[in-house]
């Protein structure tokens, strides 16, 4: 039986290196670059013959990456790949599942497909599903979600005694319950109104409570930081202390992590799932358990 194969993005080898050891898999190499005329060039250097090969890319920022990991899987295919799956702790195109105008495009579904036509697999860490109730409605390819909810609950009980885990919406609600679950810890919703992609408006419901706890801000991408800016204040004029900030997926747009770190959060740190200087918490050995879960000869 010859051993999977992993083949990193620029950017991913970091994710390779810390799977190649949880599942017995050999790191390839690959050649990806841009012509001077700007279109993509793919090249694997490593034997894929009868092998699964499992891409690794990890879709922050993912127009700059899609049209090299489509190549690339047909690549493989074509050199005699048993299997090809993607590895992308973060996944992009997901918040788009609805029409909110007319004539928007349901860029959730149209990835999907896009993907679901070159790929055996895909493995991913709490994908923003909010209207689509899980990932086989988007994907028509076996697929596994790893949650990074035990990893997040264990570096709050490690580190913050009376912790109070706080979602800063309705939307990020099936995160904060799952840790606070896990962690054996109350939580709350704030409850948010937005008036723009920066501008939103957090309510905080009686918190008179908690005021002998650690607040927790949990969410699963932290993108713009505006919502976690607008909780991070509401916390505090609420008269709690300052809070520690947690997000599944740094994101980080703009200058959102500068702006974040000075709106008076204790802490902000995220999970590994996109490089960050702010990652802090490993969800490794998570993410391991599923790759070998779906590609399990």
């Amino acid at each position: 039986m010859k051993r999977p194969l992993l083949l990193p993005f620029p950017g991913n080898a970091g994710l390779a290196d810390a799977l190649s050891g949880r599942i017995d898999a050999e790191i390839g190499k690959l050649i990806v670059r841009r012509f001077p005329d700007c279109e993509s060039y793919v090249r694997i250097e490593s034997p894929v013959e009868g092998r699964t090969v499992l891409l690794c890319c990890t879709l922050d920022r993912p127009d700059d990456k899609i049209m090299p990991l489509l190549f690339l899987a047909k690549t493989a295919r074509d050199l005699g790949a048993e299997k090809v799956g993607l590895i992308s702790p973060y996944l992009a195109y997901m918040r788009q599942d609805h029409r909110f105008h007319p004539g928007e495009g349901l860029s959730s579904v149209y990835f999907g497909q896009l993907l679901s036509d070159v790929l055996d697999g895909l493995v991913t860490v709490d994908p923003h599903l909010h209207r689509h109730p899980s990932l086989e409605e988007v994907y028509s390819i076996p697929s596994r979600v790893v949650r990074a909810a035990p990893a997040i609950a264990h570096w709050v009980r490690t580190h913050l005694p009376h912790p109070l885990l706080i979602g800063p919406d309705r939307e990020s609600e099936q995160w904060v319950a799952a840790v606070a679950a896990e962690a054996s810890a109350p939580h709350l919703i704030l409850e948010k109104i937005r008036h723009g992609d920066r501008e939103v408006e957090i309510s905080l419901p009686m918190a008179d409570q908690w005021r002998d706890r650690t607040p927790v801000l949990v969410d699963d991408i932290i993108s713009s930081a505006g919502t976690m800016i607008e909780a991070v204040g509401q916390v505090r004029r609420a008269g709690l202390a300052p809070p520690v900030c947690i997000g599944v997926h740094a994101v980080f747009a703009d200058r959102a992590y500068a702006d974040l770190l000075a709106s008076g959060a204790a802490q902000v740190m995220t999970c590994n799932t996109i490089p960050h200087e702010s990652n802090r918490i490993d969800v490794g050995d998570l993410l391991a358990e599923g790759v070998s879960a779906l590609f399990a000869p």
